[in-house]
């Protein structure tokens, strides 16, 4: 029996009382918190004291929505994370495939790059690709993970053509007056590319996933989400899983369109952990993008002197069809909707399911991003007992972007987290990792101070306290995963995964939020990473 006792700092449970002063781990589980004085009667001479010398301690954050498989695919890509024009992009695509020394001719892809931070304002097209790389097939992704662009030769290779249609839910970039592609690929039309380029061998992906855990485990999180599973992805997570390699528990969401299969043909996975992976449900995507204007709006775009509003993936009978697969399943639904109009089909389409399925509101569906949900939406999402998970870092690296987008007043109102709360929402929040790192400690930073990079307030109104922004990423994620009884805060007879921080977030400036540091991260009473 190995039992340890935490004191001599700041301790947050993340539940009334919201403060201890020690805690007590026998086995991997919580046994006491409480007085130090209580505690210490428990001490034996196998006892571990572990003095935290004015440091924080408090339940190991949860992550309510990233994709771990994707985070572990761009490290073996050229970053272009950063990048500040065309020539930056070429620049150092050609500095990647000159250092990871490439067959002639063989595939260079590349991520993270953001049209809105390039000096054109634009993305590039084939021929600002095709002047560096004429006969080498490039592909390079935007940091939204939601549109990319292709040079000529990587067009042929994936057989797109002026013959080829747009796709449901997708666009293709045309050379103007023409059908001709430009290389620029646009939601449906790019995300199912992936699967056509090759892939590094099984050996080389597990090890990029491994490291992809650490960086979760360097951020202090130990409940991972992969938010959208298909036979690729499911793969690697399976082999890694069957291995025993993961540290950190993944919960994976199987993409329901295409791939429902993969949760009813592996029943030993379904809503329970085998080897640290579960899957834990399903996931839909109803629109785009709001920095990239693919989102879909009930209103246009500011500046939009065509009316241009967005544009959804399925039509009202095929978002009601999966709702009802997925409640037929008994399974939790996870959907990507950004834009209001997306919005207002996962509410209708659920309202209109609960009426004839008594399970609904029982599965906890979650709205994954919800950047510009109303407020009178999120009053029928608390009817539908329906989740919102915020990308609420969009209010720092993109709030410049969306005030030129939205408009102030929409602007102003995204992640809405604390009328949500005030309107008995529960919410979550998120870094959507690998569109930003899964820094936990940063979404709350955002999600506290709602600041701008150029230092606009951008919503002072839902701007909301330290306690209530660390909750939205511990035991309200806990919640969102049918685990608050097991995570997401420090309490007798739940795991002990905890985080030890440098300062205390309660305490500090709000502005200081970010800049705080994760020391140590503990799996089930286990160090598994330490600064």
């Amino acid at each position: 029996m190995k039992q340890t006792i935490y004191y001599g700092g700041d301790i947050l449970t993340m539940e009334e009382p919201i403060t201890v002063e020690a805690v007590l781990v026998r086995d991997g589980i919580i046994v006491q918190a409480g007085s130090l004085r209580d505690i210490l009667a428990h001490k034996d001479d196998q006892t571990e004291l572990r003095h935290l010398h004015g440091k924080t301690l408090l339940p190991a954050f949860l992550d309510p929505h990233s994709h771990i498989t994707g985070l572990a695919s761009t490290m073996g890509l050229a970053s272009l994370e950063g990048a500040d024009s065309f020539a930056d992009l070429v620049s150092r695509l050609k500095a990647f495939a000159a250092k990871s020394g490439r067959p002639e001719g063989s595939w260079i892809t590349g991520f993270g790059y953001d049209h809105n931070f390039l000096k054109e304002k634009a993305h590039p097209t084939k021929e600002v690709l095709d002047a560096a790389f004429a006969h080498t097939p490039v592909l390079i992704t935007h940091a939204s993970g939601h549109m990319g662009v292709a040079n000529s030769a990587a067009l042929a290779e994936l057989g797109i053509t002026a013959d080829t249609r747009d796709p449901q839910g997708g666009n293709i970039g045309r050379v103007p007056g023409t059908q001709e592609p430009n290389g620029y690929l646009e939601e449906t039309a790019f995300t199912g590319l992936t699967s056509q380029l090759s892939q590094p061998t099984l050996q080389q992906r597990l090890e990029q996933l491994d490291a992809a855990q650490h960086i979760y485990l360097q951020n202090g999180i130990t409940t991972v989400q992969d938010g959208r599973v298909r036979p690729d992805e499911w793969a690697i997570l399976k082999a890694m899983a069957e291995a025993g390699r993961f540290l950190v528990d993944v919960v994976g969401y199987v993409t329901l369109a295409d791939h429902r299969a993969i949760a009813l043909e592996n029943p030993a996975y379904r809503k329970k952990y085998r080897n640290r992976l579960k899957i834990g449900g399903y996931k839909m995507f109803l629109d785009g993008s709001p920095q990239g204007k693919t989102a879909w709006l009930s209103e246009p775009y500011a500046n939009s002197p065509d009316g241009y509003s967005g544009y959804p993936i399925y039509s009202d009978k095929q978002v009601q069809s999966l709702i009802t697969q997925a409640l037929y399943d008994n399974m939790q639904l996870l959907t990507h909707c950004n834009g209001d109009a997306a919005a207002e089909q996962l509410i209708a389409g659920f309202e209109k399911a609960a009426a004839s399925h008594e399970n609904a509101a029982a599965t906890r569906p979650v709205m994954i991003h919800a950047q510009t949900v109303r407020y009178d939406q999120l009053e029928r999402m608390h009817d539908l007992s329906m989740i919102a998970s915020f990308f609420v870092a969009h209010t720092h690296y993109w709030g410049d972007v969306h005030l030129q987008n939205l408009g102030r007043s929409r602007a102003s109102r995204i992640s809405p987290a604390r009328t949500a709360g005030k309107l008995g929402v529960v919410y979550t929040f998120h870094q959507d990792s690998p569109v930003l790192p899964p820094n936990m400690l940063d979404t709350v930073w955002c999600a506290v101070n709602r600041m701008t990079k150029n230092g606009v307030v951008l919503g002072d109104c839902e701007r909301v306290t330290p306690l209530n922004a660390l909750k939205a990423v511990t035991i309200h994620a806990a919640y969102q995963y049918f685990e608050e009884n097991r995570k997401g805060s420090i309490r007798p007879g739940k795991l002990a995964d905890l985080v030890i921080l440098d300062q205390n977030p309660l305490t500090v400036d709000p502005m200081s939020i970010r800049d705080i540091r994760v020391m140590e991260t503990i799996k089930e009473g286990v160090s598994v990473y330490t600064a």
